[in-house]
């Protein structure tokens, strides 16, 4: 077990991207980290980061068996987690229609269920001591989705709702939920973390193939830096109310206020028909 003065963190998929970030902040204040990862060199080389500090777990969060284990596995080794940082995941781009089941159900067992699972797995835990923080990592495009995205952005709403509702729901235990919307990041997610639907139609060549042309296009140009990402992620940590959503990015900020402008001026021209449905006063 170890020291319980510092705050212990769980954070999923730590070898690379945003987990990685915030992982290694965490650590730079002295904190314990749990990280889990896929591959066994990562998980010597994020426990190499600070030994007796890092403690790196192999898990497929798609695995609820394994989920449950792990969680425990944890508890038992650090005397209980603080923070949970719900972050494994990956994106998809491809047209609604090129988008197979089998894909879209992929993408929803690792970015959905496999987010869900772990969150259970700790919660148990977190109510017990009627304490922690649960940062659920979505996506901007979760809130504002765009052409090619369809699939893994509703991925990330499903979280967007889970969260919202998981808030309400624990905020009397005294567990404390936000919901983590970053835009773009220069880390990998555009490569390794980023697939790609297998059927091609020609017809959505100008919409939903766009998006996987802007995403590779500008890998290693994204305006988000993961490092200060993580930081605003730690300073929120800290707050005795922190937000329920926190936007990272000014791409993020814009498209968001976009989508809620969009909304907004819609309730506004089409409220005489929204209002219409009502039963007559008698």
């Amino acid at each position: 077990m170890t020291d319980k003065n510092s705050r212990v963190w769980w954070i999923t998929g730590v070898s690379s991207g945003l987990g990685k970030a915030i992982a290694g902040a965490a650590l730079a204040c002295g904190d314990i980290v749990a990280g889990t990862v896929r591959k066994e060199t990562d998980k010597q080389a994020f426990e190499e980061q600070a030994p007796g500090r890092a403690f790196g777990f192999l898990l497929d969060v798609t695995d609820q068996t394994a989920v449950r284990k792990t969680a425990a596995a944890i508890e038992a080794k650090t005397g209980g987690v603080d923070i949970l940082v719900s972050n494994a995941g990956y994106g998809l781009t491809g047209a609604i229609e090129e988008t197979s089941l089998e894909e879209a159900r992929a993408v929803f067992e690792v970015n959905f269920f496999g987010a869900l699972s772990v969150i259970q797995a700790v919660l148990p835990f977190m109510r017990t001591r009627r304490a922690g923080r649960i940062f659920n990592i979505t996506s901007v495009s979760g809130l504002a989705p765009w052409a090619g995205t369809g699939i893994y952005g509703a991925s990330k709403f499903a979280m967007e709702c889970a969260g919202q509702t998981l808030a309400e729901e624990v905020r009397p235990l005294g567990i404390k939920v936000t919901n983590v919307e970053p835009g773009g990041l220069r880390t990998d997610f555009s490569g390794r973390s980023l697939s790609e639907t297998t059927l091609h139609l020609d017809d959505y060549g100008e919409t939903a193939h766009l998006s996987q042309r802007i995403l590779a296009g500008h890998a290693g140009e994204e305006p988000g830096d993961p490092a200060k990402a993580a930081a605003a992620i730690l300073k929120t940590a800290d707050m005795e109310d922190p937000p329920l959503h926190l936007l990272l990015g000014a791409d993020a900020m814009h498209y968001a206020g976009r989508k809620l402008a969009q909304l907004q001026a819609e309730m506004t021209a089409f409220a005489p028909l929204t209002l219409s449905t009502g039963f007559d006063e008698e």
